[in-house]
């Protein structure tokens, strides 16, 4: 039996343009009807799904515990800007959209950051003897895991953690996107 070729990509580029095409056309009879623009087609909304979720299995993003919340920034950011694709500028929608997802993995990660340097400030600065100790006890009791995680803290320096985490940001920034070429 001879094996038949299939296509690898999970997004057809000719499509999504003509999708993106018929959307635009549909937005701009809205615009001139002076009425609310019409919602995108579940296909334009299957591919930014498709793309959020394929680039999030890149080894830049795979191992973040938010992975989900980046997928969910990206599809929102791509639904924000669909009417800003021009055609005229470029037939390669799954580039500009691809684009749109990665730097929406960006903002999140950052944002993660800081929440994550401020929640290691908080618990650095915080004394955690007067939290445990309760009056009746004598000090005889103490909450083992606040223990625990005090203990981890003094061994931990927050600023380590989030020096490396924004070295993996620098770095995914000056890491390019592999996109395919247009079919």
């Amino acid at each position: 039996m001879a094996k038949t070729s299939t296509n690898t990509h999970y997004i057809n580029n000719q499509e999504f343009l003509a999708a993106l095409l018929e959307h635009r056309e549909r937005v701009q009879a809205a615009r001139a009807a002076e009425t609310s623009p019409p919602p995108i087609s579940n296909y334009l909304g299957d591919c930014f799904i498709k793309i959020a979720r394929h680039l999030s299995y890149k080894s830049n993003f795979i191992n973040y515990s938010y992975r989900d919340e980046m997928i969910s920034d990206a599809i929102e950011n791509c639904l924000a800007v669909v009417n800003n694709f021009d055609p005229a500028k470029s037939k390669n929608p799954f580039a500009y959209f691809t684009q749109i997802t990665f730097f929406a993995f960006v903002r999140r990660i950052q944002r993660e950051k800081k929440q994550m340097a401020t929640k290691f400030r908080y618990i650095d600065q915080l004394d955690i003897n007067d939290l445990v100790t309760q009056e009746h006890d004598n000090g005889e009791f103490q909450n083992q895991f606040l223990e625990y995680l005090k203990t981890q803290m003094d061994h931990l320096e927050y600023e380590k953690v989030v020096s490396t985490i924004t070295k993996k940001t620098e770095k995914l920034l000056e890491t390019d996107i592999d996109t395919p070429d247009e079919t």
